[in-house]
């Protein structure tokens, strides 16, 4: 049974949509994360820490986490914010276009 379900996952995806596609859903998560994290210090309540902000922006989550920071203007004072999430986003971006283009070959 999962050598079928694995063979099916390969003919309905190629190698390289999985990935990006993984990518888009942990930045759409982390894009929540800052909007969330935005509104809860407006509202003065429990927020979500840098370390966790950071993270998810690591773990293929930094277009999200950049396109939060500038729709949210939220963490862009911070220097190592400014610094480490557009890095992790060009990385990431980076990555999706080298696994397309290695299984282009």
């Amino acid at each position: 049974m999962p050598s079928f379900i694995i063979s099916l996952c390969q003919t309905v995806m190629s190698y390289w949509q999985f990935p990006a596609l993984a990518i888009l859903l942990i930045s759409f998560i982390t894009f929540c994360m800052y909007g969330i994290d935005k509104w809860k210090a407006k509202r003065g309540s429990w927020r979500i820490s840098e370390k966790a902000l950071l993270l998810s922006a690591l773990c293929f989550g930094g277009i999200g986490a950049f396109l939060g920071m500038r729709m949210f203007h939220h963490k862009t004072k911070h220097g190592y914010f400014a610094v480490f999430v557009p890095l992790f986003m060009i990385l990431q971006i980076a990555l999706v276009i080298a696994v397309v283009v290695i299984s282009r070959l």
